[in-house]
């Protein structure tokens, strides 16, 4: 029975970290804490599975060395990475038919911001 238990417990935190991590995952590119719920999301997976241990501390490394280059660059550097950085922000909100909605509400002439996957 023990046994049982011990298997269920596995199941419920790879389920639970993997959502957790894929939430993170999604989130990443905005504003927000989505780097610390992918972290969070591993932490819970590391309790039970050895190789989340492994990947949270390769990701948490890169993740440390992608800042450290960050801060050394120059201003320019850093308008790119923000402009490409709200590039994938937008272009996920209009895909999502964030714009198509609000167009609708206040019922714009605007079609063109309407998602191509939801017509």
């Amino acid at each position: 029975m023990k046994n049982i238990a011990k298997g269920s417990k596995k199941v419920f935190i790879g389920i639970g970290g993997g959502l957790v991590t894929l939430l993170g995952l999604i989130l990443v590119p905005y504003p927000g804490p989505g780097w610390l719920i992918v972290f969070g999301g591993l932490a819970i997976l590391a309790t039970e599975f050895e190789f989340a241990a492994r990947v949270l501390h390769y990701v948490r490394g890169k993740y440390d060395a992608w800042v450290e280059w960050l801060k050394r660059q120059n201003l320019f550097v850093k308008i790119v990475v923000l402009a490409l950085t709200c590039a994938v922000v937008l272009l996920t909100v209009w895909l999502l038919n964030g714009f198509g909605i609000i167009v609708n509400i206040f019922d714009l002439p605007y079609s063109q911001f309407e998602s191509p996957l939801f017509n």
